[in-house]
């Protein structure tokens, strides 16, 4: 019998507002446990909630960019479980009146272009972090987290593999990033997945769903989704049947085991939050949030492509994360040279990057240095050998350009006389390098230009140097 899994995706996204949605604690990561916390967040009796405008604010963002219907007069619902990260014994969230509804977005998968439904999109408060203690066996609770809000960005069923859920996360993130209302520091936890899975005969009916919770990687999500198709067409081909549960992905083994069985709404007893009011988002409102939406990552790969003559894989490589194409942007407003800024990101910054192992979201050289570098190298005042290594101590020690330029003593030689004195010095140490060139060995040039590169301390003028080692060698020829 053939096979065809059925995937939909749950995908929280923690908001990059400075205040948590129904207080004024700050969501900062981290910190010491329990300190980011009050009576309200805390869940203390007695307390009301006052909602963060930004909260919506960055909601309609999003709905709007993913092409979704916004809900005018939504709003809040409480929905009742009790788990020792959730003080409360409950969350506010949205199940009646989501704040968007029915979007979809394009992705790309396998050279083709697919549109995946988004049912919807509501808002609600995140739960709090159980710190668990192989040694003493223990578990502690975090609240720091309690009240941090977050978007539920809930997919159809409409992912038929693994690659097509990457395809669909990695764009998401980027719209997320490009917008600014989430860091997307899976890492961290601001961007998490629950995968619901089922498995079916081809064109058959929809089979009895799974569901792996909290998933922060890509990597994670990949093998999850690839393990657990496996176990159900197992399980059914054996003649068992799929229990409707929540699973829990361990990564480290690499397989997935049952938690608890999977609720269903009912089973939360959802009612009306009786401490908020609904929300009216009036026409004015919703335009003005429509206006200011920013510039999105496939809309710069354009601009970049056609304002600045880029190639379309440098293009791509530039708006890869937030954080890179800013520093383009930043140092081309300064140098004003598009070209040379962008082979800047692409090459030598990229490489120091993948060298250090530092993530975009912790990019940080100063856009000012990098800039005088461009104008620096374009100038002539340094050369190309000079100018990685100016870039290398700007972003490993945030030297200062100049002062390191001239303490190395990186400034050009465009000095006719110096360079000539250490051409002639190099073919005479280099007499068997002369004689293979002469004998049409090209390589031997390349080793001739080095040596002489070698002499000047790699400050030489590479264009100067070059000419002066052709013009001594043709002349010592026709002597």
């Amino acid at each position: 019998m053939k096979w065809e899994t059925v995937i939909g995706l749950e995908v929280h996204a923690e908001l990059s507002t400075k205040s948590k949605i129904f207080c004024g604690c700050t969501t900062d990561f981290g910190g010491k446990p329990n300190t980011h916390v009050c009576p309200v967040c805390s869940g203390m009796p007695g307390t009301l909630p006052r909602l963060n405008r930004a909260v919506v604010e960055y909601a309609m963002r999003a709905g709007l960019v993913l092409n979704c219907t916004i809900t005018q007069k939504c709003k809040f619902d409480r929905k009742n479980y009790f788990y020792p990260d959730l003080p409360k014994a409950y969350q506010v969230s949205q199940l009646y009146a989501p704040i968007c509804r029915d979007g979809f977005m394009e992705i790309e998968s396998g050279g083709h272009k697919k549109r995946i439904g988004i049912r919807e999109i509501h808002m609600e408060e995140d739960a709090g972090k159980l710190l668990h203690d192989p040694q003493s066996g223990t578990t502690h609770m975090d609240f720091n987290r309690c009240g941090v809000p977050l978007l539920e960005i809930v997919s159809q069923p409409d992912f038929k593999s693994g690659t097509e859920a990457l395809s669909y996360l990695e764009q998401l993130r980027e719209t997320l990033l490009y917008l600014g209302v989430c860091d997307c520091k899976m890492q961290e936890g601001s961007l998490r997945a629950d995968v619901n899975l089922s498995v079916r005969p081809v064109g058959g009916e929809m089979g009895v769903r799974t569901e792996m919770k909290n998933l922060n990687s890509f990597k994670a999500i990949s093998r999850a989704i690839e393990y657990e198709a496996s176990r159900q067409i197992e399980v059914l081909e054996k003649g068992g049947k799929i229990v409707q549960e929540t699973r829990r992905w361990d990564d480290d083994k690499g397989e997935s085991y049952g938690m608890r069985s999977k609720e269903n709404a009912q089973d939360y007893r959802y009612f009306p939050e009786p401490d908020l009011l609904p929300i009216e988002i009036d026409d004015e409102w919703l335009a003005r949030i429509r206006e200011t939406l920013p510039e999105l990552a496939n809309q710069k790969r354009e601009r970049y492509i056609r304002d600045y003559g880029l190639t379309e894989f440098d293009a791509a490589v530039l708006t890869g994360h937030k954080n890179i194409s800013d520093l383009f942007e930043d140092v081309l407003k300064r140098s004003g040279e598009p070209l040379e800024s962008a082979h800047l990101i692409t090459g030598e910054i990229m490489r120091l990057m993948n060298g250090t192992n530092t993530p975009p979201e912790e990019l940080s050289p100063d856009p000012g240095k990098l800039a005088n570098l461009v104008s620096l190298v374009l100038s002539g005042k340094i050369n190309r050998n000079a100018y990685k290594e100016t870039v290398e101590a700007v972003f490993t020690g945030d030297v200062d350009p100049e002062a390191y330029i001239a303490e190395k003593g990186l400034i050009m030689v465009s000095d006719s006389g110096a360079i000539h004195n250490a051409v002639a010095k190099v073919l005479n140490d280099n007499p068997g390098a002369v004689s293979d060139y002469r004998a049409g060995k090209d390589r031997a040039f390349g080793f001739l230009m080095g040596q002489s590169m070698k002499m000047l301390n790699g400050t030489g003028d590479p264009g100067m140097l070059r000419k002066t080692l052709k013009e001594t060698l043709d002349n010592q020829a026709n002597l």
